[in-house]
């Protein structure tokens, strides 16, 4: 079977706030765990950019891959069509076109399927992928998310 599953989960404390994403890849039996930590941030981009990681970390693009992902926001974008309304649209006044336009990016690649979890209900993976992001959000070297700092700036009238 050339199936891969991709479990995943973002985390912000305080929203914005410290953040971070956890994610398991599984295939034919291998279990790889990858997670990072960001100064800044908000879960929903936390959540997207667990998704990204995980579609960017598959090498073999003709695999059958499914996402489990507890963000609502994340799973009916992608199967509600949202996303490709959005694209059609440039973003205008959504929030993380940086992130989406990067997903689409590799979206468009692979064979993803979609599937909500629901979070913090015993999922073994979620909650593994849970731990990952909160640990990652709480470490000592957290990266700062480029994006949202960006996004925070053109509100803030800093960018023209």
């Amino acid at each position: 079977m050339n199936r891969i599953n991709i479990y995943t989960d973002g985390s912000a404390r305080g929203n914005p706030g410290p953040g971070g994403y956890g994610i398991i890849l599984e295939y034919k039996g291998n279990i790889k765990e990858i997670s990072e930590g960001f100064q800044l941030t908000t879960n929903n981009r936390m959540e997207l950019l667990a998704v990204i990681v995980g579609l960017e970390s598959i090498k073999k693009k003709s695999h059958d891959i499914s996402v489990f992902s507890d963000s609502k926001y994340v799973v009916e974008a992608v199967n509600k069509g949202w996303v490709f309304n959005w694209e059609k649209k440039n973003f205008i006044k959504k929030k993380n076109p940086d992130l989406w336009r990067r997903f689409l990016q590799i979206y468009h690649t692979l064979k993803v399927k979609f599937i909500w979890v629901k979070g913090h209900a015993g999922h073994i993976q979620n909650e593994r992928c849970d731990e990952l992001a909160v640990i990652a959000s709480k470490s000592q070297v957290l990266k700062i998310d480029l994006g949202y700092e960006k996004s925070k700036n053109i509100q803030r009238g800093l960018f023209d």
